[in-house]
């Protein structure tokens, strides 16, 4: 029996716009992203800004930023197509089934609340408890979280704490209903390296524990390295590699993924191994290249990869840790 938790399904997102001689036309942002999550595995969405991570997410959600909207695919969680919930009931998933960390946390606080009030909330709407018992169990939120002396700083207001602590206030929000899947959006940017490891080691400590799974969005390779269990690799709105992070950090097998783990430093490497960038920009959405979105910046581009776009394959055969697939025309090795 599979443990598939979300499955998002050729979702197509589109954006509106309207063109200097007043033509209507859309872009493009998200095109046929398809991707699972098990009960107790951490995913990681990387890429480059822009690439589309922090849409999928959204999207997951029916948060797309009007005038966007899904025009095709689904959201699948445990069978049931969350873009097809009416308002109603997508609120009734958001913060409960699925939650969802943010960024920055200044911007995501009230500043006006408590934080005692704010982690308390959602465990009153979705779980219909008392204004007591929902504010002993954001104390024992904030306790689990490890923020010191957690009863008494519940009448604390977003500002009298660190940015680590608002995004431990951030991670005990979105733990407060015991959410089946927890979205992480860049979750430890800002942050000093050793608020940041030990951030994302409680989300993976407390996912484990409860077997909810996690959905890491996150330029950093690094972060990637030590925390996910399988990765998918986006460029210009599309998946173009994914795998168990054991194999695409072992055996990267598209460009653009070389291309990001060459870019940046290493532990491994010696003091004389210089940092290869990735040549050129990322596309303008509004007017991709014809055939492959990457064959402008490729290193290993060839004439087919201009005129045709390459969909997911797979690179070898699937193994007890998961396909690896990408979306080249090139070979498998550099």
């Amino acid at each position: 029996m599979s443990d598939t938790l979300l499955r998002v399904e050729d979702l197509c997102v589109d954006f509106p716009t309207e063109s200097r001689r007043g033509r209507r036309r859309s872009v493009r942002v998200l095109d046929h992203v398809s991707l699972e999550i098990e009960r107790g595995e951490t995913l990681a969405l990387v890429g480059e800004s822009g690439s589309g991570k922090s849409m999928t997410a959204l999207s997951i959600l029916q948060l797309i930023p009007e005038p966007g909207r899904a025009t095709a695919g689904e959201v699948l969680l445990e069978g049931r197509d969350l873009l097809a919930l009416r308002e109603s009931e997508i609120r009734a998933v958001r913060g409960n089934r699925v939650a969802m960390i943010f960024q920055e946390p200044m911007s995501s606080l009230n500043p006006v609340l408590t934080i005692g009030r704010q982690v308390a909330e959602p465990i009153r709407l979705h779980r219909k408890a008392s204004k007591a018992e929902a504010r002993e169990r954001a104390a024992e939120l904030l306790e689990a979280v490890s923020i010191p002396d957690a009863a008494r700083r519940l009448d604390d207001y977003p500002h009298q704490f660190s940015g680590g602590m608002r995004q431990r206030v951030m991670i005990a929000m979105a733990l407060a209903c015991e959410p089946d899947l927890i979205i992480a959006d860049e979750p430890t940017t800002a942050l000093d390296v050793t608020v940041q490891a030990q951030i994302l080691a409680l989300l993976k400590d407390l996912t484990s524990r409860l077997q909810s799974a996690l959905l890491l969005i996150t330029h950093d390779l690094g972060v990637v390295a030590r925390y996910a269990d399988r990765v998918s690799v986006m460029y210009a709105g599309r998946i173009v590699e994914s795998a168990s992070a054991g194999k695409l950090y072992g055996n990267p097998s598209h460009p653009y993924t070389r291309g990001l783990l060459q870019s940046v430093p290493r532990l491994d490497d010696s003091a004389q191994t210089r940092l290869v960038p990735i040549d050129g920009q990322p596309p303008d959405l509004a007017n991709l290249p014809t055939g492959c979105a990457f064959s402008p910046r490729c290193p290993q581009v060839h004439d087919k990869c201009r005129l045709e776009r390459p969909e997911l394959d797979s690179v070898v055969a699937a193994t007890d840790d998961g396909p690896h697939t990408r979306a080249c025309w090139g070979p498998e090795q550099p």
